[in-house]
């Protein structure tokens, strides 16, 4: 599973025009499902994204989470962050998983920041969406997919 995170001040997500889902200050989640992803993955990376510290602090430090500062979340689903450009010039998105898999873990990564209290919007899966948003830094973070020392 492959998680990119952008701060934001705002970001929408429309779908043949109509905004679908919207937030203020928070974070924008693109979140790419690769076969073998499991629901533990899931768990924890939405947990690792309710908690990582990103936001300023009254110091101006990045010492406050999206939990703390009270900010939403924006949860799109991106099957194109499981590209490989290893060989050639066109990607590859074999490594992507099929779609019933992507989707029952698509929600269950949203579900999972409801549970933990998050303002939670999200786009529509399998969709063509425009995703607009104001990245606030710019911060952007890739989420490393396992916890420290656990391997696939």
């Amino acid at each position: 599973m492959r998680v990119l995170l952008q701060r934001v001040t705002r970001a929408a997500v429309r779908v043949d025009g109509r905004t679908v889902g919207q937030i203020g200050v928070g974070l924008l989640v693109l979140l790419g499902v690769e076969q073998g992803d499991v629901e533990r993955d899931a768990d924890h990376l939405a947990d690792k994204t309710a908690e990582l510290r990103i936001f300023a602090d009254a110091e101006g430090r990045m010492n406050r989470s999206v939990q703390e500062v009270g900010g939403g979340v924006l949860v799109v689903s991106q099957f194109t962050l499981a590209a490989s450009t290893r060989r050639g010039r066109r990607p590859s998105f074999s490594g992507a998983a099929e779609p019933g898999t992507a989707e029952a873990l698509y929600r269950r990564f949203a579900d999972r920041l409801r549970d933990r209290g998050l303002r939670v919007a999200t786009g529509v899966f399998q969709a063509m969406m425009e995703v607009e948003l104001i990245n606030d830094g710019p911060v952007t973070i890739l989420l490393d997919p396992r916890p420290a020392g656990e391997g696939r």
